[in-house]
């Protein structure tokens, strides 16, 4: 039994980061040891050869493949230093070779001639690739050989988990959420193994900015596992490229990124796929370790993000350390990014990629780096930056919040006046001019009616489920001038005039900002909203038969629309 938590609310070590007897979380034991006389680390300390010498050297650790080791003795202007070593990292950025750390400092490799070292790099890594090969594998044999029982312990813990989940659930409502990392690569493989079939559907969330080698993974994993499906969620309407432009790009407060390219395209595939399962079953390869923000994540709950999905993550409790050693272990094929240094695989523009992140991708993928950061500097020429190339080369652009400095923030603002003859009713001098998508987005409120209104005054009615009036629209289409009357309460669950008021505002911004990120599409549980960029036309559609009124594509986001929330400004 691996008893790598401690619980201080119950004073008792345990297997898993919660608590069995109070449920509280855990906090973790797990150290790693390097063996001298093996020359690797050693994760089970109380399964190896007690006559060995044992030396704590860190929390978690991973393998430096050879393609790493190479870049690492360029930086230190040493080619080949390290070449018969046995070489891992440590999470705070150091390395281990030989039993002794070797540390970079991150923060001056961009002082660091990266042209020179990609020329460098290129020229020598063919013989390394040769030269390397069998002082690399005989390390990782003797590595996988000496942490055998950490292995069979977890994947047979990881198994059994899975088993008990998956026979609440009908075979076709299940799918695995597949990144192209590591940790969905080991989640798949098992899913596969528990079920007993590769048949089980895989949904690839492509952002469109996936590392290369990203791509290739996939093009190799679906060649090796032919009858499994694997499905590309892809928003194939949006270009990052002009959305930075238009909005700004991304950062770490507000990664808009993630819910346009990701959570968006991938609520598409899930309800085209699975819209008449009314329960989905998702596997994530989500750990705990990760981050601080995933530390507080369960083994099982409901998706944050999708409804109607359940997500289970079996190797939540699981390091780097046993993520590798499983991959490792069972020989399985995986993104080659890792090879090259990357700790972890997402879009090679992430604002909460590592400076070292940052640095491997001037190496291998100097293009796209270089693209970008021309994006960055026009972004904070934009918002007025001092010094635009500090501001970038710094990072600083990744705290970056609201919209301030952008144009497209000033779509947001609602401006209203009171009418002189009614305290219910609002003038609303509108950005864009009155088409059919702003009477969709009252259809959540209630009916829309064509017919009980004024048709001089261009009146439409929306009703409640007892036909009675409870707002008047009263605006010529093609016009940018709308009267909105509140003639009867409650809307959308509000029973006064001024959150009720706030709540009709919320869809005038949506109707103002629209920009198809999807996120209603996203929130809503009985996909009843569509949404279309077609020709630069944007169709927003709310399928009456669908819609139960249930006002959480209202209430959501704040002020109703998530494109608000990302282009906030300060007054």
């Amino acid at each position: 039994m691996l008893t790598n938590y401690y619980c201080e609310n119950c004073e008792i070590k345990t297997e898993t980061s919660i608590c069995p007897i109070c449920g509280n979380r855990t906090k973790s034991l797990l150290r790693i040891y390097w063996c001298k006389e093996c020359n690797i680390p050693i994760i089970d300390y109380d399964n190896h050869n007690v006559d060995h010498h044992l030396e704590s050297i860190s929390s978690d650790i991973r393998p430096v493949f050879p393609e790493e080791r190479l870049l690492l003795e360029l930086i230190l202007d040493q080619p080949f230093k390290y070449v018969n070593s046995s070489c891992w990292r440590l999470p705070n950025g150091i390395y281990f070779i030989d039993g002794k750390k070797v540390k970079i400092v991150i923060k001056n490799l961009k002082d660091l001639d990266d042209k020179l070292i990609r020329k460098k790099y290129k020229e020598l890594n063919e013989k390394n690739l040769k030269i390397s090969k069998a002082p690399f594998e005989k390390y990782i044999h003797r590595f996988i050989k000496e942490n055998n029982n950490r292995y069979e312990y977890l994947s047979n813990e990881a198994i059994e988990y899975l088993s008990s989940k998956v026979t609440e659930y009908d075979f076709n409502s299940m799918f695995v959420s597949f990144s192209g990392g590591k940790d969905s690569t080991v989640t798949s493989d098992l899913v596969i193994r528990t079920l007993g079939t590769p048949k089980v559907i895989h949904i690839f969330g492509d952002t469109t900015l996936e590392f290369p080698e990203t791509y290739e993974y996939i093009k190799r994993y679906k060649q090796n596992h032919r009858l499994t499906p694997m499905m590309n969620a892809k928003n194939k309407e949006k270009s990052f490229y002009d959305l930075c432009e238009t909005i700004g790009p991304p950062s770490r407060v507000m990664r808009w990124c993630c819910t346009v390219f990701k959570t968006g395209a991938i609520t598409r595939n899930i309800n085209s796929m699975f819209k008449n399962k009314t329960r989905i079953l998702a596997f994530h390869g989500i750990r705990r370790a990760e981050s601080l923000s995933r530390s507080k994540y369960d083994r099982e709950s409901d998706s944050p993000k999708i409804t109607k999905q359940k997500v289970i993550s079996p190797i939540i409790d699981w390091f780097d350390c046993d993520v590798w050693l499983y991959i490792l272990t069972r020989e399985i094929d995986f993104n080659d990014a890792y090879r090259l240094g990357f700790s972890r695989v997402g879009c090679w523009c992430c604002p909460n990629n590592s400076f070292w992140s940052e640095f491997l991708s001037k190496i291998h993928h100097a293009d796209e780096f270089y693209k970008f950061r021309d994006i960055l500097l026009d972004n904070a020429i934009k918002i007025g930056k001092p010094d635009p190339e500090e501001y970038v080369d710094s990072g600083a652009w990744k705290a970056k919040q609201g919209g301030n400095g952008i144009d497209y923030a000033h779509k947001q603002v609602v401006s209203f006046k009171p009418c002189a003859t009614d305290e219910n009713s609002f003038n609303y001098e509108l950005q864009k001019p009155i088409d059919d998508n702003l009477y969709e987005l009252f259809k959540p409120f209630g009916e829309i009616n064509y017919e009980l209104g004024n048709k001089r005054l261009n009146e439409v009615v929306v009703l409640d489920r007892n036909n009675n009036i409870i707002i008047k629209l009263q605006g010529k289409k093609g016009q940018n001038e709308l009267k909105i009357s509140i003639t009867n309460l409650p809307i959308a669950n509000a029973k006064n005039i001024k959150d009720a008021k706030r709540k009709i505002e919320c869809q005038l911004t949506k109707f103002q900002m629209c920009l198809n990120c999807s996120a209603c599409m996203s929130v809503c549980r009985f996909s009843a909203i569509k949404i279309k960029l077609e020709n630069e036309k944007l169709t927003y559609r709310v399928d009456e038969k669908k819609c139960v009124h249930c006002y959480e594509c209202i209430n959501h986001f704040t002020s109703g629309c998530y494109l608000k929330k990302v282009l906030a400004t300060k007054d």
